[in-house]
This record gives C-alpha cells, sequence and structure tokens, in this order.
C-alpha cells in the first residue's frame, strides 16, 4: 500500500516500525512517531489508548504480516520457485538496501524483541506471534515446493534465525559478506530437502 492510501492510525503504525528498525524501542519516542507520520500527537491518543507498549505491538504485528506477504510475492516472482532460491530472496531483500542505503536499518520483530522480551510480556507475545505468522509462510511455500511439511517447519525455522543473525552482523561488519554467507551455504540444505 502506497504510503498516501494509508489512513492516519496506519501511517502511524507504519512510522513506529520504521523507527523501531533503525533506533529500537526506547528511542521511537510517541513524537517521533507522529512527527515521522504526519499525524497530530493527540491522534496518537486516540488511536492507541493503549500507549507506546500498545502502538509497538502493533507494529511489531505490522513488521511480522509484512514479512510473512513478501514471502508469498517471492514465491511469485520466481520463474520455478526452490527453496535456496526463496531464500536468495528473503536476503537480497536486506543486501539489497544495505548496498543502496547502507546498515541503519534493521528488522523491527528483531528490535523490539532484544528491547523489550525481558520487561514488556506484551511485546514479547507480538514479537512470537510476528515470528509464527513469517515462518509459517516460509513453511507453507517450501511446502508447495515439495519439502515435506514436518521438515519444512524447522526448515522455515533456520531460513528465519540465520536470516536474522545474518542481519545482525551485517549491521555490525557494515558489511552483505554474512547475508551471501548464508545464502551460499544453506542453498544445497535447502534444496536436497525437496522429496518431489
Amino acid at each position: 500500500m502506497a504510503e498516501s492510501r494509508r489512513g492516519p492510525r496506519e501511517r502511524m503504525v507504519f512510522s513506529a516500525a520504521q523507527l523501531i528498525r533503525r533506533e529500537g524501542v526506547t528511542s521511537a519516542g510517541m513524537r517521533e512517531v507522529a512527527a515521522l507520520a504526519g499525524a497530530p500527537r493527540g491522534s496518537l491518543q486516540h488511536y492507541f489508548p493503549g500507549g507506546k507498549e500498545q502502538l509497538v505491538n502493533e507494529a511489531v504485528a505490522w513488521a511480522g504480516d509484512y514479512a510473512a506477504r513478501r514471502i508469498t510475492r517471492f514465491v511469485d516472482g520466481m520463474p520455478v520457485p526452490t527453496p535456496s532460491g526463496l531464500f536468495a530472496a528473503m536476503a537480497g531483500q536486506w543486501t539489497d538496501e544495505y548496498r543502496t542505503v547502507g546498515f541503519a536499518g534493521g528488522c523491527p520483530v528483531a528490535a523490539a524483541t532484544a528491547d523489550c522480551a525481558g520487561t514488556t510480556p506484551s511485546t514479547r507475545e507480538a514479537a512470537k506471534s510476528a515470528l509464527a505468522a513469517w515462518t509459517a509462510a516460509v513453511s507453507g511455500a517450501l511446502t508447495d515446493m515439495g519439502v515435506p511439511e514436518d521438515r519444512a517447519r524447522g526448515l522455515a525455522t533456520l531460513m528465519v534465525s540465520a536470516l536474522e543473525g545474518a542481519i545482525l552482523t551485517a549491521r555490525a561488519e557494515l558489511d552483505v559478506r554474512a547475508l551471501e554467507s548464508v545464502v551460499r551455504e544453506l542453498g544445497p540444505l535447502l534444496d536436497s530437502a525437496v522429496t518431489h
């Protein structure tokens, strides 16, 4: 959905996700979210009566849904879908971003988990649900490619976990090496799981 077609509430959730992925939860204040969304500060209380915690949780949920939707788009964009091709597309999104605009942004779900999992149970649950939605989308795509369902679940967890670790490493090193490495090393393993 184009930014201009989002309503004020959706713009605030999207803006919160963008701030969280760049600066973490603690630095993504309500004023900053309102300013980035182009919304009056008073509208935050209207749309998010639960305050910052509610907004963060909804931003995390949005990020999980976005990641899950991307899986479908990646598969639809492949002439012949393969597990290694899907993982390359997942990592390629980040490689392209880092090469184009730099290493400032990471995954909002990972950032919220790192900042809040031990202190805010609702955010931990939101992150858990977001990761589950993303992993389920990957697992479903793998199953559609001929990976047995029980194996697809484990490989989906491996793919998401390896990607998150590679994103973190890439940001720390200011280099896409880790993203390229996980694609190269996991590709053959992922493709070998296809049984039909």
